[in-house]
């Protein structure tokens, strides 16, 4: 496994949609397996294939990793998904503050369904279905909004979302001439 480079705003890729995964084969369970180790070691809760600059339809997630203990291997809960699509989502609406490892040290409250349902493929290559309320709820739509060029940024105002891209181009500039 490999711990691979995370994109950061402004790169386009961030933007760019991925595009579909033929078949799980041992290339694609190579990549899950290399961003599995890049989030785990980053540290976040899901990352998206764009975010490594890859454009197929691919994220992992999971949410034990949250908590220092939890990134413990024998703690790790991994969710893979391959050609996720939200298949369907509820009228009521969930707030929670979101952040990304694609645009870091920045946080904002974002509105989103509250609950998902999300069809897919598993590490197997056989279909999932999984139903997700809560943080998975948020975590899987922000994971599939970057497979779709989307940023947890564009939910927000054009205001917040400059200045936040904006800080983060500093942020990247400083440790640049470190």
């Amino acid at each position: 496994m490999s711990i691979l480079k995370i994109v950061t705003v402004p790169d386009p890729v961030l933007k760019s949609v991925a595009y579909e995964v033929a078949q799980v084969d041992e290339a694609i369970r190579k990549q899950i397996d290399d961003m599995l180790e890049t989030m785990y070691d980053a540290p976040g809760i899901g990352l998206a294939a764009n975010q490594v600059g890859i454009l197929n339809r691919v994220l992992v997630m999971d949410l034990e990793s949250r908590d220092l203990e939890s990134r413990n291997v024998d703690n790790r809960r991994p969710i893979h998904m391959v050609n996720p699509e939200i298949i369907w989502s509820s009228e009521e609406w969930s707030v929670m503050e979101e952040g990304c490892l694609s645009i870091p040290e920045q946080f904002a409250e974002v509105e989103r369904p509250a609950l998902v349902r999300v069809k897919y493929w598993d590490y197997n290559g056989q279909e999932q279905e999984l139903e997700a309320a809560d943080l998975l709820s948020h975590c899987v739509q922000h994971e599939i909004d970057h497979l779709n060029g989307l940023r947890f940024v564009d939910h927000l105002s054009s205001l917040k979302r400059n200045m936040m891209i904006r800080k983060v181009e500093k942020l990247t500039k400083q440790q640049e001439v470190l």
